[in-house]
């Protein structure tokens, strides 16, 4: 079964290498999507492929790389598949 979710991290989660830690992680998990930070200093994120893989994915967005300190971690959009994912044929950091 395939999910997509769009997810927004707080905390201290810019200029810590955040982003590239997530497309890494994805990367390594088959993911699909894309990772940026937004203008209130979280970073948001749309994984899609495997639930188990999303769901690995988010869980692991909790801790971040070593000098993240993660708040929350929210899931702000999910779905099966084509509604979030477009047609993203890998995973991609967006710039700011």
């Amino acid at each position: 079964m395939m999910r997509a979710c769009e997810v927004v991290i707080t905390g201290r989660v810019q200029g810590v290498g955040y982003r590239n830690w997530t497309a890494k992680l994805a990367e390594r998990l088959g993911l699909f999507g894309w990772v940026r930070n937004q203008d209130d200093g979280s970073v948001r994120t749309l994984f899609y492929g495997s639930k188990e893989s999303v769901d690995e994915a988010i869980l692991a967005c909790s801790k971040g790389p070593t000098f993240a300190s993660v708040k929350e971690v929210e899931i702000v959009a999910e779905g099966s598949g084509d509604s979030l994912s477009q047609e993203y044929d890998s995973f991609v950091v967006l710039k700011d």
